[in-house]
């Protein structure tokens, strides 16, 4: 009974599942899906067959066929993996399940009408990475096991729905749509209205997603299209900020191959939202934080295009291999940064995230285990070991090749890479035989082994050498000095080099002279939180009590981690004051985060109190 993935029940030798058809009944009042599940395996299997759940109840399970019930068991809840659905099979290669999600499920949040843009409708989205889809319906919640889908959504009809798929039709409910769900009111209601969706292509449970509320759209390309709350501001600045996405696209198909996903949609989600951007197939899910009104948010936009190769196309066999899915990202994103937007804006990505990788790997100088690129995660919940760690030590190692063997042989190496692997699920070792037989002798030439396997940065990491950089870096250090950056030094500065900057102000300053430059350049009234965050974070370290107002209100009004992370981590490192103040606002701002996010906050409240 070999497992295949740490955090899944999935067992390597029960065959996989081939689809998934989904009705789901969204009951907006009791924030509760109502749904079923028809299942068809690769193969027909007898015996116990195991299925990921967290949250669910399972009403039954039967055989489409015979309409005879299947015998099962649910475990007790383990605290990271959820319940084991097992059932036993005779010889099936598909079955029905007959179940609803709770009101705790982990992907899922229900937001009541104030907490939207627009304050008239309640709005429910997915976030499913990394190992929330079960809590969403049962699955071999694995990124080893990739399925296709149907879904029929079964919403209010002044709601309107997307996901991470073909959207087939909207239409009236019929009855055969149901399956059997057991739904409050009936599925034909009135004033109930159908989404339906089809996935052709295989994917893994993680990336299944969607979201339901009062949606508008505008058209910025070809195979692109905004979606967010149906408020004209909230769209017209959208479209704006994403009007360059053809022209990223297109490049990402020069550099890394076909563009494998038909159409690439964005869909603008509320505050709460816990990621910069999750990269849902088809449908890409943004913070609005990232919509900053000088094309700037585009560049998380380019993360997540880089997904649909690497990490969508080819994707990493379980979250001990993350850095195959974010190391490679993170490399694909900066070149296509680098040839949109030009190498200064790439060099600063690189520089930021310089800076990044050395404070996770600080953060992590307990547990070592978690600054190597292929890491061992057993009893380990990948939400608590989040960390820019895969991003940035990934993207070093795979631009220390680059070097070692010039970016040329390595694009071609890129796209012989993307080609042979498409469409499958992979491990480290997988990858490094590949580079080792397509790039003859580069273990003698790089330490592969001390890369993926050892602590820290390596040795020949290399730290960003670019003009802007150094200049950056520089001013930062002088102001231990006193030396401020004057105002024509800074005119063309965006948040990147505010942040780079912020980020590298030597240690210990006094208080007062972060006062003074906010005082001079409003830093912590800054609309783009990038800037805000990194001011705020140094103004708690300093002890700063009279930026606390602001502090609380960016805790309140937004819930993506990146922001939530250094502020509360701050916070909790500080005094008995700060501590408690700390405890206070996430009691008041907890139910406006996503589960997700309320997670990450507990653990760094419960690590530090």
């Amino acid at each position: 009974m070999a497992a295949v993935d740490p955090h899944s029940f999935t067992e390597a030798s029960q065959p996989r599942t081939k689809h998934v058809s989904l009705s789901l009944y969204l009951d907006f009042s009791s924030s509760t899906i109502h749904a079923s599940g028809l299942f068809l395996l690769e193969r027909p299997h007898q015996g116990p067959f195991s299925l990921d759940t967290r949250s669910l109840t399972i009403h039954g399970v039967i055989d489409p066929t015979s309409r005879a019930s299947l015998p099962f068991t649910l475990s007790s809840p383990d605290p990271i993996k959820g319940s084991k659905l097992s059932i036993t099979l005779s010889d099936h290669s598909s079955f029905l399940i007959t179940y609803s999600t709770s009101p705790s499920s982990s992907a899922l949040q229900w937001l009541l009408p104030p907490q939207t843009f627009a304050k008239s409708h309640p709005f429910a989205y997915t976030q499913c990475q990394a190992i929330h889809a079960r809590s969403v319906f049962p699955c071999q919640d694995t990124p080893a096991v990739r399925i296709r889908y149907s879904a029929r959504l079964n919403i209010p009809s002044e709601l309107s729905a997307v996901m991470a798929a073909r959207h087939v039709q909207r239409r009236s409910p019929k009855k055969d749509d149901a399956l059997d769900v057991a739904t409050p009111s009936p599925w034909c209601a009135e004033g109930r209205v159908v989404e339906e969706f089809e996935m052709e292509q295989s994917v893994p449970p993680y990336l299944f997603a969607f979201a339901v509320g009062a949606l508008g759209n505008r058209e910025v390309g070809p195979r692109t299209r905004v979606y967010a709350e149906d408020v004209a501001s909230v769209l017209d600045s959208a479209a704006a900020e994403f009007a360059g996405t053809e022209e990223m696209v297109r490049e990402g198909e020069r550099l890394f191959g076909p563009y494998e996903w038909e159409r690439f949609d964005l869909l603008v989600l509320p505050p709460s939202f816990p990621y910069g951007g999750m990269e849902n197939p088809r449908m890409v899910f943004l913070t609005p934080t990232v919509v900053k009104g000088d094309g700037t948010g585009a560049q998380v936009v380019a993360h997540e295009l880089a997904h649909s190769w690497t990490g969508n196309l080819i994707t990493n066999k379980n979250n001990e291999h993350f850095w195959l899915n974010e190391g490679f990202t993170t490399y694909a994103e900066r070149r296509i940064v680098e040839a949109v937007q030009g190498e200064q804006i790439a060099a600063l990505n690189i520089g930021i995230g310089w800076r990044g990788l050395i404070g996770d790997v600080e953060r992590f100088e307990d547990n070592l285990e978690f600054t190597k690129l292929k890491n061992n995660q057993e009893g380990i919940d990948p939400d608590d070991v989040y960390s820019q760690v895969p991003y940035e030590k990934g993207f070093q190692f795979l631009w220390r090749i680059e070097r070692q063997v010039g970016r040329p042989a390595f694009d071609e190496f890129l796209k012989k890479y993307i080609a042979t692997f498409k469409f499958q699920s992979i491990d480290t070792e997988t990858f490094l035989d590949f580079l080792k037989a397509n790039i003859p002798g580069i273990e003698n030439q790089i330490d592969l082994v001390l890369w993926t396997e050892g602590t820290g940065i390596p040795p020949d990491a290399y730290e960003p050498d670019s003009t802007i950089y150094k200049q950056i870096v520089s001013l930062a250090n002088e102001f231990i000095n006193g030396r401020m950056p004057r105002e024509d030094e800074v005119a063309d500065w965006q948040s990147q080099e505010w942040e780079l900057y912020l980020e590298n102000l030597p240690e210990p300053i006094e208080a007062s002279q972060l006062v003074d430059l906010d005082s001079r350049y409003k830093l912590s009234e800054s609309k783009d939180y990038e800037i805000k965050v990194a001011f705020l974070k140094r103004a708690i370290s300093y002890g700063c009590k009279s930026y606390y107002n602001e502090v609380e209100k960016t805790l309140k009004e937004v819930g993506r981690g990146k922001y939530l992370r250094p502020l509360y981590t701050a916070l909790v490192s500080g005094n008995e004051d700060d501590k408690v103040f700390a405890k206070t606002v996430f009691s008041e701002a907890r139910e406006g985060y996503h589960p997700i996010a309320q997670g990450v906050v507990e653990a760094i409240l419960s690590k530090n109190l």
